[in-house]
Order: C-alpha cells, then structure tokens, then sequence
C-alpha cells in the first residue's frame, strides 16, 4: 500500500513540465461575527453554577431590569420553580425561575422589547423575559433548551403575537439547566397553562451576582 501511494506520488511529480496549473480562485477571507456589548450574571443554584451573557447592547431595557434585580439582590433566595418539558424529548424545553410574583421583591414592570426589534431568537441557551400581556414582565426569567423560536415575535400571526423578549443567554451551565429540567414536577400544582409543570421540590437559587468585566 505504501508502495502504491509512494508510486502515485512519483508519477504526480512526472507530469510534464509544460502542464498548465489551474489558477487558484481566490478565496474572500471570512468575516468575524458582529461583538456585542454584554455584562455576565453568575447564578449560584443548588444543582450548581448557571452564567448568563446579558444583552445590554441589543436588548437594553430588559437587561436593565434585570440587572436591577441582580444589584438589588431580589433574585437571592428565590428558585428555579418551573420545569416545562415534551414527552421523548429532553433536549427541548424550559425552566423558569426568579421572583415569582412576590410582591417583596417585585419592580415596576418595563416596556417590552420584541425578537424582531432585538434580533435574538429563543434558541438553545437564550434567556427570557416571562410576562401576562406585553409590557408586564417584571422579575421571572425562563432559559430555554433547543429550539423554541416559535416563542419569538410573529406579527403575521392572530392575537398576542408579540412573543417573549430574550435579553441573554447562556454561557455556562447547560448541564445545570438540563438537570433542573429533569426535575421532578407535580401533576396537580400550577394554574392554567403552568399546571403540571411546577418542579416538586424548586431548585433554589442562592445567589445571583454581575462578574467583572
């Protein structure tokens, strides 16, 4: 076999010298993803460590917000308390957590800031705003894992197509996430859509601090 490469080679450099060589085609160097301005928030969990890059540059009124929250330290003691998984597919899904609408801890709610206005997407990773109607999202947070970009804004669609505003995602700590969503949940707890979905024992989240730049 080293012999036949050895012979094939050999015959390669015998080519006659007058053989024209195909000019190369120039190749346009590739160009460098766009940078964007984030600030790091590190969550300490029970189930370990979640960092997120927040969007200040593309998302600014709700990475304000939430920032507020973590300067103000709203989100210490507080928990991962919802696990929204399908069937067969634990590689899709949510987590939610934060202040669940404890009046304590609770700021005055923002604008809402649209996918189609910030150009991120609910993909693997992304972090978003929870909310009722537009406009009231306040102090819980969900991370998505696959792909649910049908929770991005849709204008063609009916009713309430604003979609949710992803202000980050993350950086660190996939696995944590991905066990939160393993969690156990119960099948009777949760009003509405979110019944069913609440984990039994919510994972709680210890402490939530800006990195240094």
């Amino acid at each position: 076999m080293i012999r036949n490469a050895l012979a094939a080679a050999l015959l390669l450099t015998a080519a006659p010298a007058f053989a024209q060589e195909t000019p190369a085609v120039p190749v346009a160097p590739e160009q460098p993803a766009p940078q964007y301005q984030t600030a790091k928030v590190r969550l300490e969990t029970a189930d370990g460590p979640i960092v997120i890059a927040v969007e200040t540059e593309r998302a600014p009124v709700t990475s304000a917000n939430f920032l507020k929250y973590v300067e103000q330290k709203k989100f210490d003691g507080t928990s991962f308390y919802r696990a929204l998984n399908f069937p067969g597919r634990p590689d899709l899904g949510l987590v939610q957590g934060g202040a669940k609408s404890d009046p304590k801890r609770m700021l005055p709610p923002i604008a809402h800031e649209p996918t189609t206005k910030t150009g991120l997407s609910h993909k693997e990773g992304a972090v978003s705003m929870a909310r009722g109607a537009p406009g009231s999202a306040q102090g819980d947070f969900f991370i998505i894992l696959g792909d649910l970009s049908t929770l991005d804004a849709n204008p063609a669609a009916q009713g309430d197509n604003a979609g949710f505003a992803v202000f980050g995602h993350v950086v660190e700590g996939m696995d944590v996430v991905k066990k939160i969503l393993a969690a156990p949940v119960s099948a009777t707890e949760g009003a509405g859509a979110m019944k069913g979905q609440m984990i039994e024992k919510p994972v709680p989240i210890r402490s939530a601090r800006r990195l240094p730049e």
